[in-house]
């Protein structure tokens, strides 16, 4: 068995094994090879960095692991970045699954929003291929402010 790193048309970059080369080919043509994100079939291999085992004779290095101070900072950068973000972006609440969905094919108009999603909406939204990201921070919704 062989792992390959594939990319469909999407740009969604997953693995899959096939027993070789020859086989992946086989199937792909036939269209039995689907992204696992949004369902395309028109994949095509990916770079990959081949994968070389460590010498038996050297030593690991130790992980060294930020500083708090570090992953303080970070976070406060992150922070400042979403806030900025946020500063031109539209909040559509509970909104916001149907605005995004909406904004992708194309039935309204697009800019930046930021609202409240279930995990199964962001779910749903994910595997339909519609671009999301997560707030980093999280904010307080216009209404509950006093």
């Amino acid at each position: 068995m062989i792992v390959f790193d594939l990319k469909c048309a999407g740009d969604h970059v997953f693995e899959a094994w096939f027993g070789s080369s020859s086989a992946f080919e086989e199937q792909r043509e036939r269209g039995l090879v689907s992204c696992p994100y949004c369902g395309a079939t028109d994949v095509i291999k990916a770079a990959m960095a081949p994968s070389i085992p460590a010498k038996s004779n050297s030593r690991s290095m130790p992980s060294t692991l930020p500083t708090p101070e570090a992953m303080k900072a970070a976070f406060e950068a992150l922070a400042a970045a979403q806030s900025k973000a946020l500063e031109t972006s539209e909040w559509v609440g509970r909104a916001f699954a149907d605005r995004a969905r909406a904004m992708h094919v194309g039935d309204e108009a697009s800019g930046p929003i930021h609202g409240q999603s279930t995990a199964e909406e962001v779910r749903d939204l994910v595997e339909e291929g519609v671009p999301i990201a997560p707030l980093l921070v999280p904010i307080v919704p216009p209404e509950a402010i006093n």
